[in-house]
């Protein structure tokens, strides 16, 4: 019985994983559809990803290049922002008449 509870404690972290990297990757895939030039500084906020609440925290900071900001997005399970369940850094692009 404690095999199956800890196999079934991992299923429920590597859901909870799958779900938060998704939240991240949505989270820059958004920015980068909309051509948002982001303000540099820290942004906080929540989604819901699978029937599950995620925390999210997005650090945005100024490159060498002008033209690029690196976007740095963590998750958390609502509540425990101590533990992130996912960390995915990108960058965006101020195109060219799009701001």
């Amino acid at each position: 019985l404690r095999a199956a509870a800890q196999g079934t404690q991992s299923v429920d972290e590597l859901r909870a994983r799958l779900l938060a990297t998704w939240v991240a990757e949505n989270r820059l895939a958004a920015h980068r559809a909309f051509a948002a030039w982001l303000p540099l500084g820290l942004q906080r906020g929540t989604a819901r990803e699978g029937g599950a609440e995620f925390a999210w925290s997005e650090e945005v900071v100024a490159t060498p290049n002008a033209s690029f900001r690196r976007v740095e997005i963590r998750v958390f399970p609502k509540g425990d922002e101590a533990r992130a369940l996912a960390h995915l850094v990108g960058f965006v692009v101020n195109a060219p008449g799009a701001n």
